[in-house]
């Protein structure tokens, strides 16, 4: 087995693929690492402690490599993907044009992924909101305002910001894909999960009785 993986990296088309798929796994990490605009980073990282107590902060977190306890551009990560996904499927069960779509092979298909594709925007618009609004109602409890000005222009501009993540996201899953190793949508996950492991193991090692 050792030695079919190794004569794998002799091809150039593989290794072309698995650079690529690196490359864009690096892009992914290093945007959970930029904050979106008018955001103070020293009130985030205040309020970072919360997520690790919470639990469903917490997984949401995990999700995301972090960048949702950073208010980072891809703080949304691609669950509102997956999340349009589910929808789309299940969708297909009552609807009879959506499962006309679905019979109709490769055309069909790619109907469906347009339109999932829509949905993701939606979902992840509503989503952003929904934190700004979480992210400002935790730094007044704490006494740290995350947002350096809390009107409509600055909650439009961190929503089109963290909106515009995820659909990149999208997209660079979809990149991974059709140009790389694997399923895109899936190692971005996989990245975002390894991430976290050097974080929980240092905790288990320090204090292994709170893991």
């Amino acid at each position: 087995m050792v030695k079919t993986i190794l004569s794998a990296f002799r091809v150039g088309e593989i290794r072309k693929k698995l650079a690529f798929t690196a490359a864009i796994l690096a892009l992914y990490r290093l945007g959970s690492f930029i904050p979106v605009p008018g955001v103070d980073t020293e009130a985030v990282k205040a309020l970072e402690e919360n997520y690790s107590s919470s639990d469903i902060l917490g997984f949401l977190n995990l999700f995301t490599g972090g960048g949702l306890s950073r208010i980072a551009i891809f703080a949304l990560g691609i669950m509102p993907y997956i999340t349009a996904s589910i929808i789309l499927q299940l969708l297909t069960v009552v609807s009879p044009s959506l499962e006309k779509l679905q019979k109709e092979g490769e055309v069909g298909q790619a109907r469906i992924t347009q339109y999932t594709r829509y949905l993701t925007v939606g979902l992840s618009a509503a989503q952003a909101i929904g934190y700004v609004f979480l992210f400002r109602s935790q730094g007044q409890s704490a006494g740290t305002p995350v947002f350096e000005s809390f009107n409509a222009g600055s909650v439009i501009l961190v929503v089109v910001c963290l909106t515009a993540g995820c659909v990149l996201l999208m997209w660079m899953g979809e990149l991974i894909t059709q140009r790389g190793i694997g399923n895109g949508i899936s190692l971005m996950i996989f990245a975002s999960i390894v991430s976290g492991l050097p974080n929980g193991i240092s905790a288990w090692w320090t204090n292994p009785d709170q893991v």
